[in-house]
This record gives structure tokens, sequence and C-alpha cells, in this order.
């Protein structure tokens, strides 16, 4: 019996790689990854070297000079001053050490700010219109109007008997000329006295009701004012 014939089948054949040839894989690989170690420690070092490298103070001086060192002398570290980089990027800034002066000045200034908050929610809260206000103005300011006109009034009539009891006692020492005038009572003296203090209490009360007028004035005004500039009235 014949037994059919079949072609071989190919076979592919790898030559065995050489001793050397492996080493020199061996080598590559290795070379290669220490290139990456070498790259990545080489990005960190940068990016640290970039965050957190030298750090440069920057200062000025009493003539306007700007100066750079490794730190900021003494005299100079209450004053403001700066750090950055090499490259001159702000890391932080440390402003002046303020004198007591200047912190009073703010805690005033801060005072002021909320006190005139608080006035503005004051106004807003206590008027409904500009004319709510002109009309309390109005009828504040006649009320010190009758008072200054009724002081005066008064002050005219203590004016009229300062002038009589001089008068009577121009008759009388020590104002008269006349050697053989006679001494002036007791009564007209205490008279003179007390109509005086009178006058001078009554000038004083005139003199604060004027200046209060003219402050209440003032104060309306302001208050209209600011009224418009909260309601956006022009």
């Amino acid at each position: 019996m014949n037994t059919p014939w079949k072609w071989p089948s190919p076979r592919l054949k790898m030559a065995p790689a050489s001793k050397g040839g492996l080493v020199l894989k061996h080598r590559s690989r290795v070379l290669f990854a220490a290139v990456l170690l070498a790259s990545s420690a080489l990005a960190a070092n940068t990016q640290s070297s970039s965050s957190s490298g030298r750090r440069v103070y920057q200062w000025v001086d009493e003539q306007g000079v700007t100066h750079y060192g490794d730190r900021i002398p003494p005299e100079y570290a209450s004053q403001e001053h700066r750090v950055i980089t090499g490259q001159g990027v702000e890391l932080e800034r440390t402003e002046a050490q303020k004198t007591p002066e200047q912190l009073a000045d703010e805690e005033r200034a801060k005072l002021d700010a909320a006190q005139r908050a608080n006035r503005d929610r004051n106004l807003l809260n206590t008027y409904v219109s500009v004319q709510e206000i002109e009309h309390l103005r109005d009828q504040r300011l006649a009320l010190v109007s009758d008072q200054i006109k009724v002081t005066g009034q008064f002050l005219e009539i203590l004016n009229g008997k300062m002038n009589k009891l001089k008068q009577s006692s121009a008759r009388f020492k020590p104002y008269s000329l006349d050697p053989n005038a006679p001494p002036m009572s007791d009564q007209l003296a205490e008279d003179l006295v007390r109509v005086g203090s009178d006058i001078r209490t009554q000038e004083e009360n005139l003199r604060e009701k004027r200046s209060e007028e003219a402050i209440m004035n003032k104060q309306f005004e302001n208050d209209i004012a600011r009224c418009k500039e909260l309601k956006g009235i022009h």
C-alpha cells in the first residue's frame, strides 16, 4: 500500500541569540530606566526650586532706595517688605507695622462708617418720603423759632428794667458825682445784681437757641439730601 506524499510544513527557525546581544539588550533597558528616573528627579527638583527655591527679601530704605537680601535688617523689620523668588515672583507681602495714631485713625474711620450706615437705616426706616422730612423740619424749626422770639422779648423787658435801675442808681453813691449824694439802698443794689444776672442768663439762652436752630436746620438739610441719594431722587 502506497502512503500519499505530503509537502513538509514550513517551520521558521530563529537563530539563537548570542550572549552578547542579551547583555546589550539588558543594558539598554537599564539605561532607559535610569534616564526616566533622572528626568523625573530633574522635573521634581525644578518644580521644587520654582515653588520653594531661594527666597529674596525686598525692602525700601528712608531714601526710597529698594534693597534685596537673604534677610530683613532689624531696623526695617516693621516696615513694608516682600518675599520674592529668584525670578522676581512675589511669594508673600508684609505690611508696615502701624503706629498707635494710625490704628486710632482706622478705628475712628470704622466707627464713623458704622454710624453712617446706622443713620442710613434709621433714615429709611423712619421716613417714607422726602416731604415727610421737610414737614417735620418745618415743625421743629417753628418751635425753636418761637422759643427764640419769647426769649428775645423777655430779654427786652429785662433790659428795660436795667435801664430804669441805672437811672435810679445814678442819684446815689457811687454812681452820682454829687459828693452829697446818699448811698444806694440795699434793695436797689440787689435789684441791679439780680436783673444783670437774669440778662446774662437770657442772653446765653438766646445764643444757645440760635445755635440749636442752625444745627437743626443743617441736620435736616443733610437728612433730606441723603434720603434723596438713597432713594435715587435727583
